[in-house]
C-alpha cells in the first residue's frame, strides 16, 4: 500500500517471475505505511491478495520506538526485521541509533529473531564531502568504504553483546570482509550478502551523470568488485539478493545527471540470474556456484530451505528452465517492473529464462497463483 507509483505486487512478482525467480522477501519500507506493526503487515497482505505472480513473504521493520512490535511481528510471520543505521531516503523509517540497535537486538535475542540491516554509519556519513552535482566519483567520495566498516563494526559488537542473529545486506565494500572473518571465528552469529550491482559494475566505468547507477552503498571500484567475487567463491560472503529498489522516473533525475538529489536505488529483479551467470562463468564459475549463491543461500538465511532453494523430494517443485548459452540485450521498456529504468539498459546478458514454475505449474502471469508465505 502507498508509493503505489514505484512499484506494486503485481508488477514486481511479473518481473521476479520473468527472471526465474520463484519466491520474493518483501522489504518494510518504501510503502506507506511501513511494516512496523502487525496492522501494518495485514494492511500490506490485503493490498497484495491476489496479485503475486509468485510466492511472497514479508520483512518486518525495525525503527525507533517499535520495540514492543517486534515478537508480535515475529509471531505474525515475518522472517526477520530490517533497520538502518543511516537515514533510509524516506521519513517514515527512520534510522537506529547505536544504543537503538543494542535495544531492539535484546529484545529479537528473547525469541531468536533475525536483524537485517543496511549497515552504513550516519555519523561517517555526515562526515564526509557531500554528493555534488553529475560527477559519479563526487558521488562514490561521499559514501566511503569506511562507513560500512564502521556500522558492521557496530552490529558485530551489538551483537556479540547480546547474542543476537545479525545479517548484513548488499555489502558494497571489501574492507569489511575481515572484520566479518574475525566476528564468525570469535562465534557471532552474523552472515553476509552482495548483491548484482556489485558484482558486474564498476566505479571507472559509470559515466558522469548517470544517476540509474545510482544506489545506497555505491557500486565501487573494479578491484573492490573482483575482492567480493574472490569471498563469493570461498563462502564468506553468503548469498546474492537483488535489493530491488525501484522508483518512479522523475525521482531519478535522468533530466539533470544530479546525483544529490536522484534516488538511489536499482531495479533488476527481473535480471539477477542472467547479471550473476554473465560475471560468474567469465571468472570460471558453475551454474552449481549460483544455484548455492541465489536459492541455497536466501533460502537458509529466511529458514526455508526444507521447502525452497533445492530439487529434491519433498521440497516444493519451485523451478526455473533456464538456457545457459543463450544471450539476450536489455531492453528497459520490456521489463515488467512498474518504471522503465535500469542501468543495465543495453547490456547483453547471458543465460535466458524460458519459464517459471511454481509447485511444478508454469508461472501464468495472467493468473497470479503465489501464496504468502509465514516464517513459522
Amino acid at each position: 500500500p502507498g508509493r503505489t507509483q514505484w512499484e506494486g505486487f503485481g508488477s514486481a512478482t511479473r518481473a521476479a517471475a520473468a527472471g526465474g525467480i520463484t519466491t520474493i522477501i518483501d522489504m518494510p519500507l518504501n510503502s506507506i505505511p511501513p511494516t512496523t506493526s502487525t496492522a501494518a503487515l495485514d494492511q500490506k497482505k490485503q493490498a497484495a491478495q491476489g496479485q503475486c505472480a509468485t510466492n511472497v513473504g514479508f520483512w518486518g521493520g525495525a525503527i525507533p520506538g517499535n520495540v514492543a512490535e517486534l515478537q508480535p511481528l515475529w509471531e505474525a510471520g515475518v522472517f526477520g526485521f530490517k533497520c538502518f543505521l543511516a537515514e533510509s531516503g524516506v521519513d517514515e523509517f527512520p534510522h537506529l541509533t547505536p544504543p537503538q540497535l543494542r535495544e531492539h537486538l535484546t529484545e529479537i535475542s528473547h525469541f531468536d529473531g533475525l536483524m537485517i540491516v543496511h549497515a552504513e554509519d550516519a555519523a561517517t556519513l555526515a562526515g564526509a564531502p557531500p554528493a555534488g552535482g553529475r560527477a559519479y566519483g563526487s558521488y562514490l567520495a561521499s559514501r566511503p568504504q569506511r562507513a560500512e566498516t564502521q556500522a558492521i563494526s557496530q552490529v558485530i559488537a551489538a551483537a556479540r553483546a547480546t547474542g543476537a542473529r545479525v545479517h548484513i545486506l548488499h555489502l558494497s565494500s571489501a574492507q569489511a570482509l575481515p572484520l566479518l572473518r574475525q566476528a564468525r571465528a570469535d562465534g557471532v552469529r552474523v552472515t553476509v550478502e552482495t548483491c548484482p550491482h556489485y558484482l558486474f559494475f564498476d566505479a571507472e566505468s559509470i559515466p558522469d551523470g548517470s544517476t540509474e547507477f545510482k544506489c545506497c552503498p555505491p557500486i565501487r571500484e573494479a578491484d573492490n568488485r573482483e575482492e567480493l567475487w574472490r569471498a563469493l567463491a570461498s563462502g564468506e560472503i553468503d548469498l546474492i539478493a537483488s535489493d530491488h529498489s525501484p522508483c518512479t522516473i522523475d525521482l531519478k533525475r535522468l533530466d539533470t545527471g544530479d546525483f544529490a538529489q536522484a534516488w538511489g536505488g536499482v531495479a533488476s529483479v527481473q535480471l539477477g540470474l542472467s547479471i550473476i551467470w554473465t560475471q560468474a562463468r567469465a571468472r570460471g564459475h558453475s551454474l552449481g556456484d549460483l544455484v548455492r549463491w541465489m536459492a541455497e543461500g536466501p533460502a537458509r538465511l529466511t529458514g526455508l530451505m526444507n521447502a525452497k532453494g533445492r530439487i529434491a523430494v519433498g521440497a516444493d517443485a519451485d523451478l526455473c528452465v533456464f538456457a545457459p548459452e543463450e544471450q539476450y540485450t536489455v531492453d528497459a521498456a520490456a521489463l515488467h517492473h512498474r518504471n522503465p529504468v535500469t542501468p543495465y539498459q543495453g547490456c547483453t546478458l547471458a543465460g535466458v529464462v524460458h519459464s517459471t514454475l511454481l509447485g511444478g505449474k508454469v508461472v501464468e502471469p495472467s493468473a497470479p497463483g503465489g501464496r504468502f508465505l509465514d516464517r513459522c
